[in-house]
């Protein structure tokens, strides 16, 4: 039996994360271990804890530890504007900007025919439940600039044609973009900048 199998372990399992190969991942678990007091430890607690009360909000798909996320649960964000985005990267990097004081829908993807992920894969039926029991005026769609971003935006608002007011975001999303990447600046240009679809 090996002596570092565990830690062989959490290497491999850290290497799944985004953005961390093997290498970066062994730094880190080898510096979790030498700040073991200070770092792994209360890490392992809170990732227990993050485990056991994690949860989607029942409304949007934004992440939380409640039913229904703190965005969906204020009168203050019932301002008729419903934001869609892809994922929930997306809706923190549109709430870190803080030019947005609507509400938000996450979709939980894009539709893409190669990978087999239709309407009912995403939350779309859902948003037209929303748009059609909410007081939405006006659903913003803030897709990321990639070709499966823009199939996803049309169909969205060949569903929700006459329903309601649809904007995009406009200036400042390049394309291939990617909302979590951009910065707060951009956001707020393209957010303020946006233009109707129909």
């Amino acid at each position: 039996m090996s002596s570092t199998r565990d830690i062989d372990a959490l290497i491999d399992l850290m290497a799944r994360l985004p953005g961390l190969g093997p290498r970066s991942a062994r730094r880190a678990v080898l510096h979790l271990i030498r700040k073991r007091a200070l770092l792994l430890i209360p890490l392992a607690d809170m990732m227990q804890r993050v485990a056991a009360t994690a949860r989607e909000c029942v409304n949007c798909a934004n992440i939380g530890t409640t039913d229904v996320c703190d965005i969906c649960a204020s009168e203050k964000r019932a301002n008729g504007e419903l934001c869609v985005v892809e994922d929930v990267a997306d809706l923190w990097a549109m709430e870190r900007s803080g030019v947005f004081k609507g509400r938000y829908h996450v979709l939980g993807g894009t539709l893409s025919a190669l990978d087999a992920i239709g309407p009912q894969e995403l939350r779309i039926p859902r948003l037209i439940e929303r748009v059609d029991s909410e007081e939405i005026t006006e659903v913003i769609l803030a897709l990321n600039a990639t070709i499966d971003g823009q199939t996803t935006a049309h169909y969205i608002a060949d569903q929700l044609d006459g329903r309601v007011r649809l904007t995009s975001l406009a200036q400042g999303v390049p394309i291939g973009g990617e909302l979590d990447y951009l910065d707060d600046g951009t956001i707020t240009a393209a957010m303020q900048s946006r233009k109707s679809l129909l």
